[in-house]
């Protein structure tokens, strides 16, 4: 009976130290997975800027500004989705574009019609790198929502580099961060779902 108590004790201990170290290593490796979707690049000069514009953020066009006024780039591109012949902007995506920008004060935002097919981030790449190309541009700086800034530095930096185009991802944060996204329901969303993304486009597209 003593040793059965002695036993019992022993994998109680056991189990209490396995939790305890869990719950010590659980907030460094959550903290991790956070900062491993953000990439951290060294920019540099280049001959334009352009948003990500995927989902509409006034914060992109306020750091896109905040680029352009520093001196970073001369001018300002901005995918758009595509009317249904394909040439122009659609109507109410141009709409939107439009508003960020002149709250922005981004002067004269050039407009990039894109057609959105799956995976939509790599067709969208493929169309602006045609347009580069067509232009001439040898460098662009992105600006990226944070999260998801890693999967953009990999997708961009794989279409554009190989068509010789240097590209340096700019990501931008709101409220959320890689230090503070684990408090809220949204953040853990947000989180979770860029860096199956991230896994998606690593193993499955690219």
């Amino acid at each position: 009976m003593v040793r059965g108590i002695h036993s019992w004790t022993r994998g109680l201990l056991v189990a209490l130290a396995v939790a305890a170290g869990f719950a010590l290593l659980l907030p460094r490796g959550l903290g991790w997975l956070g900062h491993s979707l953000v990439q951290r690049d060294e920019i540099e000069r280049s001959e334009a800027i352009l948003i990500e514009n995927f989902a509409p953020d006034y914060l992109l066009f306020e750091k896109a500004r905040e680029l352009l006024m520093d001196g970073w780039a001369g001018r300002v591109l901005v995918p758009v989705q595509a009317s249904p012949n394909g040439e122009r902007p659609n109507a109410v995506s141009k709409g939107f574009v439009e508003v960020m920008a002149k709250e922005a004060r981004i002067p004269e935002p050039e407009l990039i019609p894109v057609r959105e097919v799956e995976p939509i981030t790599l067709a969208v790449a493929h169309q602006v790198r045609d347009r580069l190309l067509g232009e001439g541009v040898g460098s662009v700086l992105v600006v990226s929502p944070g999260f998801r800034s890693k999967r953009s530095a990999l997708v961009w930096g794989s279409v554009l580099g190989r068509a010789g185009i240097r590209v340096s991802v700019v990501p931008v944060f709101g409220q959320r961060t890689p230090e503070n996204w684990r408090d809220t329901w949204h953040g853990w969303q947000e989180v979770i779902l860029q860096f199956l993304k991230l896994l998606y486009y690593r193993l499955a597209v690219l």
